[in-house]
């Protein structure tokens, strides 16, 4: 390395661990990846996953540490609690909790609750949000966040003024395993977003979202009756519950309402190419923030909020 750590930076999933050394100038000097998420770390320990990581790049013992993700959940390390809609960004930075330990300062971020007639909450997206944010729009703006449990989230200036999430990835995986579509779907390969019955099928389910769960059905009956085939079958699987999530997001009169800004999409690999193909298909502005840099650059502006002059 050229330079020595700032800081080191963690997106701590439920299944996955995400680590960068960063220096003063928000260079990456070192990345570690795992699938050591919050379920290994509640049976290894959160402390024995974090140092080994940190000694594998050979980090300083006393470099301070900012983590967001679940790490702060109930069953994480240390609970970092929620900071309620409308939650400001920089306001969440300040609630960040503290992990007691000997050499260094360690810090989680807590996630953003909604409360009311819509409850929901958010871990580790809202580090995504503040470094995907566009500083100059002061306006409404509208993220699209894909993944196991996607979220649209509504951003006014700084300030997050509400969100829902779906369980487009959780339940794409829990009914082509475990339901009667997964016999439909055995042996698919992989498509991308210009396959067409993906894209027929985002079309009709925005078009008619209440009609989601029987499009779900057609995976099966047009397989039984039109010969499609397992890629086909997983295709209208995906943009079915792509497109019915789409519909949902742009629910609550967004879709009708002139936002100050283009939908954000801040995703990465496959899922932004999926989403790209839907958003193209029915025709919605938007541009693309690569997720991981989203998070890097999130957790940069907390540890330089918490840390001071150290980060």
């Amino acid at each position: 390395m050229t330079s020595l750590p700032a800081y080191a930076a963690v997106d701590w999933g439920t299944s996955s661990f995400r680590l960068w050394l960063i220096d003063a100038e928000g260079t990456v000097l070192g990345e570690r990846r795992s699938g050591e998420g919050m379920t290994t770390a509640a049976r290894t320990g959160f402390s024995d996953i974090l140092e080994n990581h940190l000694a594998a790049l050979s980090a300083p013992k006393n470099l301070p540490v900012i983590i967001c993700g679940m790490a702060g959940a109930r069953q994480g390390w240390v609970e970092a609690g929620y900071v309620d809609v409308p939650a400001a960004l920089p306001k969440v930075l300040t609630a960040a909790a503290i992990v007691p330990d000997p050499n260094r300062d360690i810090r989680i971020l807590p996630g953003i609750a909604q409360r009311g007639v819509a409850p929901d909450v958010m871990r580790g997206e809202e580090t995504q949000l503040l470094g995907a944010r566009d500083e100059s729009v002061t306006g409404e703006q509208l993220f699209c966040m894909p993944g196991t449990h996607s979220k649209w989230v509504r951003l006014s200036g700084d300030t997050v003024t509400g969100f829902a999430s779906f369980m487009t990835g959780e339940l794409f995986d829990v009914i082509s395993k475990n339901s009667i579509l997964q016999h439909a779907l055995t042996d698919a390969e992989t498509f991308d977003g210009s396959h067409p019955v993906f894209l027929a099928a985002i079309k009709a389910v925005f078009a008619q979202p209440a009609r989601a769960t029987n499009l779900v059905f057609t995976v099966r009956s047009g397989q039984l009756l039109d010969g499609l085939d397992a890629t086909g079958a997983a295709a209208r699987l995906s943009g079915t519950l792509i497109g019915a999530e789409i519909a949902g997001g742009m629910a609550d009169g967004w879709q009708r309402k002139k936002l100050d800004a283009p939908i954000r999409l801040i995703a990465s690999g496959h899922l932004q190419a999926l989403y790209e193909a839907a958003f193209d298909a029915l025709n919605l502005p938007y541009n693309t923030i690569d997720a991981d840099e989203a998070v890097r650059r999130g957790l940069s502006q907390a540890a330089s909020s918490v840390f001071g002059n150290r980060a």
